[in-house]
């Protein structure tokens, strides 16, 4: 075991002692695709370029194509500047060639078809801006310089908004994960997970948004844009209770906090992540609380460098392809080989909850099909 991966098991152990408007309303969850969006964008906003790379692989695996991720990227240069939005797209330039490289071509989608402007760009702009947000009055900074107005509808609601390569609910969730990942941009955020909403994305499609952003983005940022959505759905907790935190998170018995509930498909039953380390330039490990619900367990999958396991609490299994099944307890170690296809997760009576130790240096988890029934219980 290498001298960094030491030091995250060895911290861990210390924290333990200290769609556009025309689209009907959804009541699904995100799509592959748009799920790869949220990432995207947010690495984009924050200046990311080694867990961006990361996403526009992911993004272009779960079936974005090419000029779908460069218009994500053109979208992003009105909310996050120029410099953010042209560094993402040298780093789209360089995943794209490394593939080809490798032999994967990538779909290059369609392109944007042509819009006349028949009434004018501020007229059109005005009218996108208003199916957007419901509304036709405008803020106090348009009032005070009447050009930025000119210039929100000209051009970021009329040229950019009219390219027709990405519908609206595509640019939101863009928007709202870019906005997420930036500081001071609280105002913006709260306006755009209401034009999500009134575009017709569901509960679920923008909870999704902040799950993503707390498992890999950082919980701070996915749990500012849950707060927002529990104001925005009136969702309130007992006035006799004080605001969780991470101290009364402990005071159950827990390590860890349990996090956010995992809302995709890579996992069979009700599993929660909290995210403790996510990495960087300097450090390539990411760490994470799992806590599975009895019976509850991952896909079949594998990591292109490993992983560790470090079983926290509860009985649960692990097992490796053409291997049998091993049963885990508190204070066991896994130690997961490359690229070899596996699965964990908790027994059918117990809770199980494991701390995951990933090195993405060579690329993120690769998922595979779900565990069956016949497999779990063999």
């Amino acid at each position: 075991m290498n001298k960094s991966m030491v030091g995250i098991i060895l911290m861990v152990l210390f924290i333990h002692h200290t769609g556009n408007a025309q689209q009907k309303i959804s009541t699904q969850a995100l799509s592959p695709q748009q799920e790869s969006i949220v990432p995207i964008a947010a690495f984009t906003a924050n200046g990311d370029q080694i867990n961006l790379k990361i996403a526009l692989n992911d993004g272009l695996n779960a079936g974005l194509s090419i000029n779908e991720i460069k218009e994500i990227l053109v979208q992003m240069y009105a909310y996050t500047g120029f410099p953010r939005s042209l560094n993402a797209i040298n780093s789209l330039e360089t995943v794209v060639n490394e593939r080809l490289q490798k032999g994967i071509i990538d779909s290059l989608g369609k392109t944007s078809s042509y819009q006349p402007f028949n009434e004018g760009k501020f007229a059109f702009g005005k009218n996108v801006q208003t199916i957007l947000t419901g509304t036709t009055a405008i803020g106090a900074p348009q009032k005070y310089v009447p050009v930025i107005d000119t210039f929100l509808k000209e051009h970021l609601f009329a040229d950019i908004f009219s390219r027709d390569i990405l519908d609206f609910q595509q640019r939101e969730i863009a928007t709202i994960s870019a906005l997420a990942s930036l500081s001071g941009a609280e105002n913006q955020l709260r306006s755009h997970l209401k034009v999500g909403k009134n575009i017709g994305m569901s509960e679920a499609q923008l909870r999704g948004i902040a799950t993503i952003i707390s498992t890999k983005v950082g919980w701070k940022e996915g749990n500012v844009v849950m707060l927002f959505l529990d104001e925005m759905f009136g969702v309130t907790s007992p006035k006799n209770l004080e605001p969780p935190t991470h101290a009364n998170a402990l005071d159950d018995g827990l390590i860890f906090p349990k996090g956010e509930k995992i809302n995709n498909k890579n996992f069979t039953g009700t599993v929660w992540l909290q995210q403790l380390v996510l990495s960087d330039s300097l450090n390539a490990n990411q760490v994470g609380s799992v806590t599975f619900e009895p019976g509850a367990r991952t896909n079949w999958h594998y990591h292109p460098d490993g992983q560790i396991l470090l079983v926290i609490s509860g009985v649960g299994y692990y097992q490796e392809k053409g291997r049998p099944k091993k049963i885990l307890n508190k204070g066991d170690v896994v130690k997961c080989p490359p690229n070899l296809p596996h699965w964990h997760g908790a027994s059918p009576n117990h809770e199980f909850i494991q701390v995951a130790i990933t090195n993405i240096q060579k690329g993120t988890v690769v998922w595979l099909d779900p565990v069956s029934d016949e497999e779990y219980h063999q």
